[in-house]
């Protein structure tokens, strides 16, 4: 089985289920607005209904086998026969729907407002604009003289590039890690023949590695096994102190995702209005922590 997450939620290193409660002083309750009434929300995900719960709305996370399983706030009043659009199997129902209504966390509930629309067939606004799933290519360094290129070529072995891996990972000051392969012609010339081999081609990449101490002092020591293309830039926090925070905020309400990426941790919850990414900035310093909700404000 293989995890899968919809709704424009990044898929991420860590998914853990949604808890309940409250966590250094943030209320459980539902989404309202500045005159106390609860707010509509909107959202592009799976309902699904199997033998050991009713309806549901699948937020995070959604186990990618037949049928799906995956689990979220249950959708009182929701009726299969007023919807089309969906699939069953083996006592379980399930589709990919626009949702709008009110999230009540402490009730752990969505109440559907409006009727909801199978997401293919839905041509109204107030969804977020969807992900680019196209690969992003970055090397925060300058292009070199001559341009990204090889400088040894008896150090661009498989064998060199993961022990030079396993060297940045070991370092102290270790930050991050990432190939980028925008110098490489089969990122982008659209031949399928051989595309796996010849994109894990070690003289066709950038190896980026990112530290919190002297980048340059780093890269000599990186270049006793690596003759290929690298970059090495200077990252805010190690990827250590990065885990450590991810740990430690596991047990953050309603949370549905986290991982780390682009020197950060990124956290998915099921709807923040700003006051814990406010919490996380005071905790941990602003940056380090990004908060995306799974639910957004709905805006007729």
């Amino acid at each position: 089985m293989f995890l899968r997450v919809l709704a424009g939620v990044p898929a991420l290193l860590l998914v853990v289920p949604a808890a309940c409660g409250e966590v250094d002083g943030q209320d459980a309750g539902a989404a309202s607005g500045v005159d106390g009434r609860q707010d509509e929300m909107i959202a592009e995900s799976m309902v699904l209904e199997d033998g050991s719960h009713g309806p549901q709305l699948c937020l995070g996370g959604v186990m990618d086998s037949l049928p799906p399983q995956c689990g979220g706030p249950d959708l009182p009043g929701w009726d299969w026969k007023a919807v089309s659009g969906f699939d069953q199997s083996h006592g379980t129902r399930w589709g990919v729907f626009v949702v709008i209504g009110t999230y009540d966390r402490a009730a752990g509930t969505f109440t559907l407002t409006r009727p909801a629309v199978p997401a293919e067939e839905y041509d109204g606004t107030g969804l977020p604009e969807a992900e680019d799933n196209e690969p992003v290519w970055h090397t925060p360094c300058p292009e070199p003289d001559g341009g990204w290129r090889v400088v040894d070529p008896a150090l661009t072995s498989q064998h060199n590039f993961d022990q030079t891996m396993r060297a940045a990972r070991a370092r102290p000051d270790f930050g991050g890690l990432w190939v980028d392969q925008s110098i490489n012609p089969a990122a982008t010339d659209g031949n399928q023949a051989n595309g796996e081999e010849r994109l894990n081609d070690p003289e066709q990449m950038i190896l980026n590695v990112a530290v919190t101490g002297d980048p340059s002092a780093a890269e000599a020591d990186l270049r006793r096994t690596w003759g290929g293309a690298l970059c090495v830039s200077p990252a805010k926090y190690t990827e250590r102190h990065l885990v450590r925070i991810q740990r430690q905020i596991r047990s953050t309400p309603d949370l549905l995702s986290s991982g780390i990426g682009d020197g950060r941790v990124e956290v998915t919850v099921v709807w923040d209005d700003g006051s814990l990414q406010a919490q996380l900035d005071e905790q941990y310093g602003a940056g380090a922590v990004v908060v995306s909700s799974a639910l957004h404000p709905f805006q007729p």
